[in-house]
């Protein structure tokens, strides 16, 4: 009975989590979520146009191109290309955010501030497509956070 309980209450907890993230109040977010220098990365992956988030549609498009039409060999051949070189793109593209958001984080919080995982934080959020992210985004795009103090 008391494991029934527990669930319930871990259940409501991210439950209230959850809505936190949707709503964006920090306070009640969980974690790995919160705070100045997370929320700096989230304004500047929010910010920029990410090739990442092409990469779910267009493997989702080969995906169904490859079942309906799989067995003509060439048009495999090149849809296969394509979305290599999606992901290809993808990683040079989160190579370049990677390096932008280590030097913008270093500017503005200093190399001893930022905890582990930050960059990585970023580079996952910038391969999801911008609509599903959570916390939702706060700014538009090209309305890049203020590197300095």
């Amino acid at each position: 009975m008391a494991r029934k309980s527990q669930r319930a209450a871990n259940a409501k907890v991210r439950e209230q989590q959850r809505q936190a993230l949707m709503r964006g109040d920090e306070n009640a977010m969980p974690a790995r979520d919160r705070g100045p220098i997370r929320r700096w990365v989230r304004d500047y992956v929010d910010a920029r146009w990410n090739i990442g988030e092409l990469f779910l549609p267009v493997a989702l498009v080969v995906v169904i191109a490859t079942l309906f039409l799989g067995n003509n060999p060439a048009f495999a051949f090149y849809t296969i290309i394509a979305l290599y070189s999606v992901v290809l793109v993808s990683v040079i593209d989160a190579i370049v955010l990677g390096r932008f958001l280590k030097k913008g984080l270093r500017s503005r919080f200093g190399e001893d501030n930022i905890p582990s995982g930050t960059v990585m934080y970023g580079v996952m959020r910038s391969f999801q497509i911008r609509r599903t992210r959570l916390p939702k985004p706060k700014v538009g795009r090209g309305e890049y956070p203020n590197p300095e103090r």
